[in-house]
């Protein structure tokens, strides 16, 4: 026990050292349809930095399009409102409209890149090429009603444009694909992991609506949902893209929407699991701009800058909770530093593993693309016409959860349980390219345990 401790105590003095971006999603538009412009963007970003009680600076922005709302392709004003404040970018260019409104975010990407090249690499963490584009192509995603998405071999193809005009500026990012667990699990996005840097993955336990899915069983079901993505990213860094609770909205089976069982979640996940330890980029800040959508993710109301709710970790014990275990590990490699996350499943899912039994999970898209929520994709996706299912039914190791459309209603998607893998999420210090396993992370820890 005494030794634990230590090791325990070491991780966590490294992971300080170290600490991970953490921030939120932002949409280029309010709920009315109006794009959001510079000045509003930089008001979002402070309040973020500001929030009372919050477990270290909220600073980082994960977009979901490079083109300026209103525009063909300009680049996005979060930009240079990023610089203004500080604020980190995890870039998106959005992927589902089909080639000629890719090209424009493409264009869009060219001219940022020019115009910000000497902040670029220290302003972008990391850029996304597309965003649940895989899942909404699938069979799932179209019987429950979500717009069109993109193949992959769609996805492949446009995350080689984006490094091409990376590599000719010179600049070197992080480039890789965000989509829900089931689309990770899926044996047709092999050549997309491989052609990722980082896996970004988006999970929403209130939408897992065929399984036990109160606030008591969500940090079970997170913990699958990376085990399964993390099972087929193999050594690749996973980002979490997109999580959160709903405080307000509908029942989804024993899912209830609440401040409280926000907190919860947010203590339990985010406290227990996240901050400071890995990539992370909150689902959401604000989604009542101005109105107010159903579910509501937001920390904050439309008219407040005051969270709805307690922030600080101060109550988030050092023991795992509910029916998984997690720990915090970190490790150095030569060539650069990493921090990872090792999420342990355990009981249900072991036994469910041990029995060969299958699992069937409600799985829908983000909550941001419901309509009404300011998201980006809403006013590109009015460009999109309906494309045709040719995606399969997700499989995978194990069982998870996925992040849901706004009614969380829909089909579901089958996913065998063949056994019960340990996740890394996983943040490179320099890049993704310096990710390091979580063998090799415990083995460091191990050693430099019996060197106390």
């Amino acid at each position: 026990m005494h030794g634990t401790s230590k090791m325990l105590a070491l991780a966590s003095s490294i992971t300080s050292a170290m600490a991970a971006v953490q921030g939120f999603n932002y949409g280029s538009t309010f709920t009315t349809g109006a794009a959001k412009e510079q000045a509003d963007f930089e008001s979002e970003f402070k309040i973020a930095q500001a929030l009372s009680g919050a477990p270290g600076t909220f600073n980082s922005a994960r977009l979901y399009t490079m083109v300026q709302g209103g525009t063909t392709n300009d680049p996005i004003s979060a930009i240079p409102a990023a610089l203004n404040t500080d604020t980190t970018l995890l870039l998106g260019l959005w992927a589902s409209a089909g080639d000629a409104t890719f090209a424009n975010e493409l264009q869009a990407l060219k001219t940022a890149v020019s115009t910000y090249a000497d902040s670029f690499s220290s302003l972008v963490v990391g850029i996304s090429v597309g965003s649940e584009d895989i899942y909404r192509e699938s069979p799932t995603g179209q019987a429950n009603g979500d717009d069109p998405g993109a193949s992959p071999d769609t996805i492949v193809d446009y995350i080689g444009q984006v490094k091409d005009v990376l590599t000719a500026a010179g600049i070197s990012v992080p480039v890789g694909h965000v989509d829900t667990w089931n689309a990770w699990s899926n044996s047709s996005v092999t050549s997309v992991i491989e052609a990722c840097d980082f896996i970004g993955i988006d999970t929403y336990p209130y939408y897992q609506n065929t399984e036990t899915n109160g606030i008591d069983d969500a940090k079970y079901l997170f913990d699958k949902a990376v085990a399964v993505t993390a099972a087929a990213a193999g050594s690749k860094p996973i980002w979490v893209t997109e999580t959160g609770w709903p405080v307000s909205g509908p029942t989804e089976n024993l899912a209830i929407p609440s401040t409280s069982n926000a907190k919860t979640f947010w203590d339990e996940i985010g406290c227990n699991e996240l901050f400071g330890v890995t990539n992370v980029w909150w689902y959401t800040l604000r989604d009542a701009d101005p109105g107010t959508p159903s579910p509501s993710f937001g920390i904050i109301g439309s008219s407040s800058t005051t969270p709805l709710y307690d922030l600080s970790c101060s109550n988030v014990s050092s023991s795992s909770s509910s029916s998984a275990v997690s720990s915090a590990t970190s490790s150095a490699a030569a060539g650069g530093s990493s921090t990872t996350l090792s999420v342990a499943v355990s009981q249900s899912s072991a036994a469910s593993a041990a029995a060969g039994s299958a699992t069937s999970v409600a799985v829908g898209g983000s909550p941001a693309l419901s309509s009404g929520l300011p998201s980006s994709q809403l006013s590109l996706e009015a460009q999109t016409s309906t494309a045709a299912a040719t995606g399969s039914a997700a499989t995978g190791t194990g069982s998870g959860s996925g992040s849901g459309s706004g009614a969380g209603t829909g089909s579901n998607s089958t996913v065998a349980a063949t056994a019960t893998p340990t996740p890394s999420l996983t943040t490179a210090s320099t890049g993704a390219g310096n990710a390091v396993s979580l063998g090799a992370a415990f083995v460091a820890l191990m050693a430099a345990m019996l060197a106390l």
